[in-house]
């Protein structure tokens, strides 16, 4: 590779949470579902102004806090495609996902993180902040079990040390200005002197991948899937939250160099994440596949995917990534050149 080319500045950051309980809460195997739905009630609390029984019927829908930032709705991108519902602009990262069932004893922590996307996500980081200590105070679980909020950090990517978002007497919110840097690398123009690159998605929590509506197993999983449906992902992230148009790729052009050259190593199973919803009512399954994937290929066709690929950290993938599903650790051959910084 001849280096990095340009750079994209991103407004993304990732946020760790930390509360106190006031009596023993029961955790679930997947605690995002109960974190967003605690989460959305408290932000539509605290944000509606109209009282409306359905956001899409309001004459503020489109700019109500509360629907910009829970339930975004649909608007015109820069693609042929349109749609009827778009990524929200958060990620919701839970505790002791795929650990199994657990107790979090009264007075100890519940520490949880969520990753907030683009510039009016951001700018809103104290109404958050405000509905995630009105979610507290109201009690999380069947059991409503209170708790406060004891400080919000925003982490670096880069392994350094948190900055405080709460003042020390937790009084107001400290805007910090959040940039994380996506370097793009350049290829040499000739493929035969590139090496082979390794990258490997240690999926942590359940990446639920769909086809025609059913959710793909480790058996029906291949590359063209992970790679086109993170592309997908991102794109439309970039174009509705991030602010980048136009698109920074080709993807039809990237995963046709990449597919033809690509091997794959996968060590994956299938792992419930049960969740009841209250709208339903009933239990569903949003399980997916967890474990390792490897991916093989020249470097001219796989160095253009990394960014991409590590950017999908903070992003997540697949069905209900905002409850933090399809949440991965990228490791490739080249992790130390294609890292982010924040300034």
């Amino acid at each position: 590779m001849s280096g990095a080319g340009r750079a994209l500045a991103l407004p993304l950051a990732r946020y760790r949470f930390t509360a106190q309980l006031e009596a023993d809460l029961p955790l679930p195997v997947f605690a995002g579902p109960l974190l967003r739905s605690v989460f959305g009630a408290a932000l539509h609390h605290v944000a509606c102004t109209t009282g409306q029984t359905r956001c899409s019927a309001c004459p503020l829908w489109r700019s109500c806090p509360y629907p910009a930032v829970f339930e975004t709705p649909p608007r015109p991108t820069q693609f042929e495609q349109q749609f009827s519902q778009v990524p929200n602009p958060y990620v919701i990262e839970p505790p002791l996902a795929g650990e199994g069932d657990g107790m979090l004893c009264a007075g100890g922590p519940l520490v949880w993180h969520m990753v907030l996307a683009g510039e009016p996500t951001l700018t809103r980081l104290d109404l958050i902040v405000h509905a995630w200590r009105r979610a507290l105070r109201q009690g999380l679980g069947e059991l409503r079990v209170p708790g406060r909020l004891l400080s919000v950090e925003r982490l670096d990517p880069d392994g350094g040390a948190p900055l405080p978002v709460l003042a020390g007497d937790g009084s107001r919110v400290i805007a910090h200005e959040s940039r994380l840097w996506l370097p793009l690398p350049a290829v040499d123009a000739d493929e035969s002197a590139t090496p082979t690159l390794e990258a490997t998605l240690h999926l942590t929590t359940p990446l639920r991948l769909q086809h025609q509506g059913q959710a793909l197993g480790p058996e029906q999983l291949d590359a063209r899937t992970l790679l086109s449906q993170m592309l997908r992902r991102t794109n439309l992230m970039l174009d509705l939250h991030l602010g980048v148009r136009p698109a920074p790729f080709d993807a039809p052009a990237l995963l046709a160099a990449v597919l033809p050259v690509l091997s794959e190593r996968r060590a994956l199973r299938w792992q419930d994440a049960p969740r009841y919803s209250a709208r339903q009512r009933r239990e569903m399954n949003l399980g997916g596949v967890v474990g390792r994937w490897t991916i093989n290929a020249p470097a001219h066709a796989l160095a253009p995917l990394l960014p991409w690929l590590h950017l999908g950290q903070w992003l997540h993938l697949g069905k209900n990534a905002t409850m933090g599903l399809g949440a991965y650790r990228l490791e490739t051959s080249t992790t130390n050149a294609l890292l982010s910084k924040t300034v």
